[in-house]
């Protein structure tokens, strides 16, 4: 998902992402075609044969990553080959992707501590809210959606914050956000000092309501890398659980020959190198809903960004646990 997205110019790189998606077009038309032939096939009779047909496509199209039933221990890599993105800007010596991949794990984050951050999400987010079917809260600028646009809760809320966060809150999500670029540092062989976080970092809460601006268009297929240049490694934490919380709002990765999910649970992390390598997208949420944080980091210190905090005089009383 992405806070918002800009005209592409046609330049080689949206011409290499517009060919990406055609492909996951051509794949799709592939699919319609297929239930076509296997109907033909079956009319003659064919049925073995139909049969090693149908698996070895639906296999070649779509793979589940991470299914939501699963508990992993150690991070689960899929390695991929680096794009060219990373060639055009400054090269960061033990930060900047040469192995590229994805990775999933469920042991950075408690489930306790993902349903501490939900409240945190649903408190901050309570404040207002999009028109549409996506809204972020955004700790670090104070980016909060109200109906069509955002607005600052350091300004436009100054009075209520007291009820609504706690230094506590803050911290916890300071110490996550640590263990994340740990994980992420660890995982491909970086030093974890050369990473900074930075902007775009946010909570985002979908819902199946309609869309009303291209802000909340967050299916869209899309590079992190091509939308936001200071992204080098991007990280998701889910806050809710897929098929019990919320449906569809799977995470796609679109690579050529196939479609694979990750399927979402309270307290796992994925995360990726930015590139044009991991072209991907989130399946629209249809019922329920899907709470996440999306957590980014750069290898430039000119696009660094501080850990948020509670400003002066706004704190409320400590959360107890439910």
């Amino acid at each position: 998902m992405t806070v918002q997205r800009r005209g592409i110019s046609k330049t080689p790189e949206s011409s290499a992402i517009e060919k990406k998606i055609k492909r996951g077009n051509a794949q799709r038309q592939a699919s319609s075609w297929r239930g076509k032939v296997i109907t033909l096939l079956l009319l003659t009779g064919v049925t073995g044969l139909v049969s090693w047909m149908y698996f070895t496509w639906a296999d070649d199209f779509t793979h589940t990553l991470v299914s939501r039933g699963e508990i992993l221990t150690q991070p689960r890599v899929f390695t991929v080959e680096c794009s060219e993105d990373y060639k055009k800007y400054k090269f960061f010596p033990g930060c900047t992707p040469s192995k590229c991949g994805r990775a999933i794990t469920d042991s950075v984050v408690t489930l306790e501590e993902a349903k501490k951050l939900r409240r945190l999400a649903e408190r901050g987010l309570s404040l207002a809210g999009s028109d549409g079917g996506a809204s972020i809260l955004d700790l670090h600028s104070g980016a909060l959606s109200m109906g069509k646009q955002f607005v600052n809760i350091y300004r436009y809320f100054k009075n209520e914050l007291r009820d609504v966060f706690t230094e506590d809150d803050f911290e916890l999500y300071r110490d996550v956000r640590s263990r994340i670029q740990k994980v992420i540092a660890e995982t491909f062989g970086l030093d974890s000092k050369q990473m900074y976080l930075t902007k775009p970092t946010f909570f985002s809460r979908i819902n199946s309501t309609a869309a009303k601006t291209t802000h909340d268009e967050y299916w869209h297929p899309h590079i992190d890398k091509e939308t936001y240049g200071s992204f080098d490694y991007t990280s998701l934490l889910y806050l809710s659980d897929y098929g019990l919380e919320f449906g569809g709002g799977r995470f796609v990765f679109m690579d050529p020959s196939s479609n694979r999910t990750v399927e979402p649970r309270a307290g796992r992390v994925s995360f990726f190198s930015s590139g044009s390598e991991n072209l991907h997208r989130v399946e629209k949420v249809t019922w329920g809903t899907r709470y996440a944080i999306t957590v980014s980091f750069t290898c430039d210190p000119d696009y660094a960004i501080d850990n948020p905090s509670l400003p002066v005089g706004s704190t409320r009383l400590k959360e107890t646990d439910e």
